[in-house]
């Protein structure tokens, strides 16, 4: 038995039976093992403690920091441009270049530019035309955004930006054009094109169609002198664009024009000469969450139901139409999603007392300087009886006086 008893429990070498064990842990030969990061945790000193260093998930940040922060350093350039290079990545391994050639005149085109260069202004040059051979060379292939303004164009080539495939912004705002070519942008995933300031007068949606047809596209076309929006044809060959914002402000438009079939979120028709907003001026639009009908001019009532096809409209703006009466707050019935009004400075105020009957989700209306109307759902005293419903006001406040009106229950 003795002897079963000294092969499961050794005697420690050195110490005698009676002896006790030492309770302290004893010191581990050589260097210490490695942590799971590859740093060593400690070294051990003649006095058994450990010497501390930094946790290794600290010495990293830096190198973290290099990957996704930018640096900005400048390089040589055509003679008058600016050529601006910004850095990313681990030890700035990535780079792109803005180069800045505006203001100097129309003998600039075509000027030669780096192979990474990633966005190009020629603003404010001006250029009289602007076609395939003045847009191209190394550099040009590459190319997500181009600045064409202020210039001097009253006509652009059907192929001008037909050899930029990754065109993404295109700005040729504060122009002369006079016409859009057809299937100008089919070349490129654009995303946002700025016509704004021209002198476009009849314009066709298929000619916003790109090379990412389900690509959301933004595009400005205000300040122009357009009468007419010429819709998608039903047969074409290549899809509707993926227009989501459309900016018609300041133009000559007299009726809501055709934008059915386009995904549109945001339409602004500010500052035209509409005559009407009647039922159906808005058909294939509910998805538009986002109306602006600001500073028309002429209309004097809207019709009643004139918004019914809105049932996803969130925002309505209809502020600067003093001429605008009332026609009943039918005008308002199917937007039973509608939660921003904005009627400042318009003839619609006082508000009827049926205007939250029809618009169940508004929760603020501006009716002008300064003054905003919120939403207000009270309650009795008393627990409310099952038949009964909630009496739902407006709240007036005037920032001027810092008081508020008393409101009114509808």
């Amino acid at each position: 038995m003795a002897h079963a008893q000294s092969i499961l429990t050794p005697p420690q070498q050195g110490l005698g039976q009676d002896q006790p064990m030492d309770p302290r842990p004893s010191e581990p030969e050589g260097p210490d093992p490695p942590s799971p990061g590859g740093f060593r945790q400690g070294s051990s000193t003649s006095y058994g403690r450990t010497a501390p260093t930094m946790p290794w998930p600290l010495l990293l940040l830096p190198l973290l920091l290099l990957a996704v922060s930018g640096a900005q350093t400048t390089r040589p350039c055509f003679p008058g441009c600016q050529c601006e290079v910004e850095t990313f990545g681990l030890f700035d391994s990535f780079s792109l270049t803005r180069v800045d050639c505006s203001g100097l005149g129309p003998h600039i085109v075509p000027v030669p530019i780096p192979l990474d260069t990633a966005h190009l202004d020629l603003s404010s040059n001006r250029l009289e035309t602007v076609n395939e051979s003045v847009l191209a060379g190394p550099g040009y292939t590459t190319l997500a955004g181009l600045d064409l303004s202020h210039n001097l164009l009253a006509s652009i080539s059907p192929t001008a930006f037909s050899r930029l495939r990754y065109l993404e912004s295109l700005d040729i705002s504060h122009n002369g054009l006079a016409a859009l070519p057809a299937e100008s942008f089919t070349s490129s995933p654009l995303s946002d094109v700025n016509l704004s300031h021209n002198r476009l007068r009849e314009v066709s949606v298929s000619a916003f169609t790109t090379h990412s047809p389900g690509r959301a596209l933004h595009v400005d076309l205000s300040h122009n002198l357009i009468h007419r929006l010429v819709p998608h044809p039903a047969g074409a060959s290549l899809p509707a664009p993926a227009i989501q914002s459309l900016n018609l402000a300041w133009n000559r438009l007299r009726t809501v024009p055709d934008l059915r079939d386009l995904p549109l979120r945001y339409l602004s028709l500010d500052g035209n000469p509409l005559a009407a907003v009647g039922p159906g001026a808005f058909r294939g639009l509910a998805g538009l969450t986002h109306l602006s009908l600001g500073s028309l001019q002429g209309l004097a009532q809207l019709a009643p139901h004139g918004f019914r096809e809105l049932q996803g409209l969130q925002v309505l703006d209809l502020s600067g139409n003093p001429k605008l009466k009332w026609a009943g707050a039918e005008v308002f019935s199917g937007l039973g999603s509608l939660q921003e009004l904005d009627l400042s400075g318009t003839g619609l105020v006082p508000l009827p007392e049926m205007l939250l009957v029809h618009l169940p989700a508004l929760q603020s209306i501006s009716v002008g300087q300064g003054v905003r109307c919120r939403r207000l759902v009270r309650e009795g005293a008393y627990p409310r009886q099952p038949v009964s419903s909630p009496k739902v006001a407006l709240h007036c406040v005037d920032p001027r006086e810092r008081a508020a009106e008393s409101p009114t229950a509808l």
